[in-house]
């Protein structure tokens, strides 16, 4: 992460602040980043860092703590060119996680442009006014902010064969790293669109950030794609004219508002021994000795859409019963969608296991807020219970 001013400053750290379930990976001699989903297995990143490799080796670093996870088990986007950057997002999916770390939502909505978001990762750090670069480690997560300034639409749209690249409609978010200075100012220079940034707290991603998320408001809005410098006949605002995540220069994210029905589907489709009707729905499960494993929730639609291609959804949030969520299950709580194809939707709770012998215990999952359906006349809330079965000898 290139940041404004000295890369050492607590403003741009990551210990003890949150986002331990950014990960590192490392995959054939490449290192990137990733960010945990909110199922606790999967991890998306950047197709660019898994294209042509058979396994990676995810580090998280948890209060100054690594934990490394190997995984051979990983899904490219099926329209990933990652020659031209476009579609460039991959999920990996890991055989153990720790329980502490953190899992994300993804963003929803389509109106990230204007929006401030925090982006973390484990990538080379500096100074946005200096060439000196220092390569990350696994022992360094580095966190700065930046405000996406246009889409990519917007951005070839305005600079045409200027640029040599066209992303793909609808799919990237873009901001440029600026100081302060109308000089340095990318996009308002470029495209006139004008900001100067957030002081100390701006940065750009840098290689080894790839595949790290572009967060708003807690969940994931992007994922770090690339970074250009661009000069015109009428405008050239990189500081140093390299190529180097140097003020002046501009960097691309996913848009995974985009994708988010390619995010749930493959996510759910490897749900582990995942009910397909609602009587398979388990409502007691057994809490196991060590680790998680999931209680599912099935919310089912039946009834006519709006329109064919409408995407029916729901809030959802668990609640403590006898169970307390960070002992006995993992508070979850977001948005699911009901996709066209789609009659049902899994919500996976992850329960966990320890050897303390106690009472079987409960929690609740209340769902709320639906949008293109309905609970009924006068219902507001849904609410579900699972059952927690203790399995240690007294």
């Amino acid at each position: 992460m290139i940041t404004t001013s000295y890369y050492s400053s607590s403003r741009y750290s990551t210990s003890n602040n949150g986002y331990d379930g950014v990960v590192r990976i490392a995959s054939n001699g490449s290192v990137g980043t990733g960010a945990l989903l909110y199922d606790g297995r999967a991890v998306l990143t950047a197709a660019h860092l898994l294209d042509g490799v058979s396994s990676a080796e995810v580090t998280f670093l948890i209060n100054g703590v690594k934990t490394r996870v190997s995984s051979s088990d990983y899904l490219l986007h099926p329209s990933a060119d990652t020659t031209a950057a476009n579609n460039d997002l991959a999920i990996l999916w890991l055989d153990s996680t720790p329980i502490t770390a953190e899992r994300y939502q993804i963003y929803r909505d389509s109106d990230e442009i204007g929006q401030t978001f925090t982006m973390a990762g484990f990538g080379q750090y500096g100074e946005g006014a200096s060439a000196t670069r220092y390569n990350g480690s696994d022992s360094v997560r580095y966190k700065a902010q930046n405000t996406f300034d246009v889409t990519g639409d917007e951005f070839k749209q305005g600079l045409g064969s200027e640029i040599s690249w066209t992303p793909a409609s609808g799919t990237q978010l873009l901001a440029d790293f600026d100081n302060g200075s109308a000089a340095n100012d990318a996009f308002g220079m470029l495209l006139g669109v004008n900001d100067l940034g957030l002081g100390a707290d701006e940065g750009l991603i840098a290689p080894g950030d790839s595949g790290g998320s572009a967060f708003i408001d807690g969940v994931i809005a992007g994922v770090a794609s690339y970074t250009a410098s661009v000069s015109t006949w009428w405008a050239d605002t990189d500081i140093d004219e390299v190529t180097n995540s140097s003020f002046g220069e501009l960097a691309a994210w996913q848009r995974v508002s985009h994708y988010q029905r390619w995010i749930d589907q493959s996510v759910r489709e490897h749900y582990d021994s995942a009910p397909e009707s609602p009587a398979e729905v388990q409502l007691e499960v057994v809490e196991g000795d060590s680790g998680s494993s999931y209680a599912y929730f099935m919310v089912s639609f039946n009834g006519d859409r709006g329109m064919a291609d409408d995407i029916i959804s729901v809030d959802y949030q668990t609640r403590d019963g006898s169970a307390t969520a960070g002992e006995d299950y993992l508070a979850l709580s977001g948005t699911l969608n009901i996709y066209d194809d789609e009659s049902y939707a899994l919500i996976a709770v992850e329960v966990l296991g320890d050897q303390t012998v106690e009472d079987d215990e409960a929690f609740y999952l209340d769902i709320t807020n639906p949008l293109g359906g309905s609970f009924g006349d006068g219902v507001v809330t849904l609410t579900a219970m699972r059952t927690i079965l203790n399995d240690d000898l007294i």
